[in-house]
């Protein structure tokens, strides 16, 4: 029962409801919707579909997460996606060996390098030219999706690799390949910033950047190592997406991806102003955009209504953390303390 009131009084509580309101609601809708099927020694069913789409949003939100928690914003995450793409497809259709696995770790790993790279220069922008993170990242963010176009040549660009398919749409004991990688790169992440001083740290630079200099804490390494990692895993989300439709779309590839890693992160309870920061939130807010996404889906209704829905969502749960809310509930479930009657004297 004490659990109970201490996860009641969390901020990750009103996410969990409103994600479980929408797993009721599919269920009630579809009553398959729950079901796992094993099929060719593969995992499938909703509740795979909506962990292996929600794969590549995971990785943009838990870099944007640790962006937000050095009091920065990085808004060049969707362009980095169609970026990371765009070499990797152009480099697979180039090659005289397109189905090589040598090829296509090849291309994988330039495309990493180079989202790294361009995480590292947005970090370089805010910690070093001390450049407003908004403006920093969205230099890029116009110009990004320039660069991308210039990759393809202004066409998609669509390739055929088995090897490079794996990344988004293959299996691996029975797991789809992009939930691997996504869940095994958030556990390092998560192990890393909270089993060592590192989440720490970044907390501190977010919550007083010039006091945390003074305690000699490298805020400056640390804002550009954010950022870079943000690119990185940019750059792995954009592989996911271009390996599941086999192709680079520079125009649509992590289009608004960055507004959804946002609204993930502030779903999750991590404040946009810095500071302390929920990973375990960040993976909640992510499931209930995807759930949600897929529940309009399944409801009819047009997918162009669907930021409508979001909006709402995140509106609703957004008032629920609010702290004069979550004061004012907590005023109602404590117990009235009732005041001692004295005692008669000579009684």
């Amino acid at each position: 029962m004490t659990a109970w009131k201490t996860f009641v009084g969390t901020k990750i509580f009103w996410p969990v409801m409103a994600l479980v309101a929408l797993l009721v609601a599919n269920t009630v809708k579809t009553t398959n919707f729950v079901n796992i099927r094993v099929q060719d020694g593969h995992l499938f069913g909703a509740l795979i579909d909506i962990l292996r789409n929600s794969s590549p949003l995971l990785l943009v939100a838990v870099g944007m997460t640790l962006v937000i928690a050095t009091r920065g914003i990085d808004l060049s995450v969707g362009a980095v996606v169609a970026i990371s793409g765009a070499v990797a497809c152009s480099y697979i259709a180039s090659s005289s060996n397109p189905t090589g696995v040598v090829t296509v770790l090849t291309a994988v790993a330039i495309a990493a390098v180079l989202s790294l790279v361009l995480g590292a220069w947005n970090g370089f922008l805010v910690a070093v030219v001390g450049i407003q993170p908004i403006i920093a990242t969205l230099v890029l963010m116009t110009a990004g999706r320039g660069i991308a176009m210039l990759i393809t040549g202004g066409q998609i660009t669509t390739i055929n690799s088995p090897p490079y398919k794996m990344i988004g749409s293959g299996f691996w004991l029975a797991v789809p390949v992009a939930v691997l990688i996504a869940g095994s790169l958030f556990a390092i992440v998560a192990v890393v910033t909270r089993r060592t001083a590192l989440g720490m740290l970044i907390e501190s630079v977010g919550i007083n950047p010039q006091a945390s200099r003074l305690a000699g804490v490298q805020a400056r390494t640390i804002i550009w190592t954010v950022y870079a990692i943000a690119g990185l895993f940019a750059g792995i989300a954009g592989l996911m997406i271009s390996s599941n439709v086999m192709a680079a779309d520079a125009n649509n590839a992590g289009l608004f991806i960055e507004l959804d890693a946002i609204l993930a992160v502030v779903i999750g309870g991590t404040s946009l102003a810095g500071g302390k920061f929920s990973l375990a939130g960040t993976l909640v807010g992510v499931l209930v955009i995807q759930t949600l996404t897929l529940t309009v889906t399944i409801l009819g209704v047009p997918p162009a209504v669907t930021p409508l829905f979001k909006a709402v969502v995140v509106i609703a749960v957004c008032i629920m953390q609010s702290p004069v809310v979550r004061n004012r509930l907590a005023s109602r479930r404590r117990i009235p303390v009732v005041a001692p009657v004295p005692a008669k004297v000579g009684a």
